[in-house]
């Protein structure tokens, strides 16, 4: 193991309720609705330009370029007005975590969540400087459960390694996944996952090599032995 991909919301910081909430509010003020079962069943992990793509194509039947950037922006809105006043908070074991890793393994993070709310979320913590590559929705278009930003962190990581050996491959890199579609993502790119049951219970990440509560609980070696 050489690299640890780690995704942000339900992994590093405890913030996916307050995302659905004002996604779900952004939603219904264009008249489209989107109950917490139907999210949390079928579009969790999804960014949130293919999720309301989906939902358009599945409601409508067709997609509205103006109504689909009118959403995003009324989401990305109301998010930052929440996080101004309530900071999302890193998951507990998350620093003593990172600052470990970090000794060993290059780091990165690929999220389908925007650049602007990873790094406020990170601004401040102990942890703000540990991730020398961060991937977002704005990196690419094709969001998990493709396997695209994951390829891409990693493409990433091999650019900016100040370290002449060889390239990292993607049987080097272990992902840190809270969600089926991030799982499918990580696996299609060639590479172990590690799930945190911090969203889902242990028994709906299926396809991880190793699940466990939280990041609390992941040590080091235990890591290492899945590529052994």
């Amino acid at each position: 193991m050489r690299a640890i991909i780690c995704d942000f919301n339900g992994v590093i910081v405890d913030d996916e309720t307050p995302h659905f909430v004002t996604y779900q509010q952004a939603l219904n003020e264009f008249g489209i609705e989107l109950s917490r079962d139907d999210y949390y069943g079928a579009y969790h992990g999804m960014d949130e330009r293919n999720c309301t793509i989906a939902l358009m194509e599945k409601i409508r039947g067709r997609v509205d370029p103006a109504l689909l950037r009118a959403i995003l922006e009324r989401k990305a809105g109301l998010f930052r007005a929440y996080a101004s006043v309530h900071k999302p908070r890193l998951f507990p074991g998350v620093v003593a975590f990172v600052k470990a890793a970090r000794q060993r393994y290059r780091l990165a993070i690929a999220s389908g969540g925007r650049r602007e709310q990873i790094e406020d979320a990170l601004r401040g913590t102990r942890i703000e400087r540990d991730f020398p590559v961060i991937v977002t929705a704005e990196d690419t278009v094709l969001g998990k459960p493709e396997p695209t930003i994951y390829r891409i962190a990693l493409q990433r990581l091999n650019e900016t390694d100040p370290r002449p050996e060889p390239p990292i491959s993607a049987g080097q890199v272990l992902v840190i996944e809270d969600s089926q579609a991030g799982l499918a993502s990580a696996r299609a790119a060639g590479m172990k996952v590690l799930a945190v049951a911090t969203t889902y219970p242990a028994d709906r990440l299926t396809g991880a090599h190793l699940v466990l509560p939280d990041l609390r609980t992941a040590t080091l070696d235990r890591l290492e032995a899945l590529f052994q």
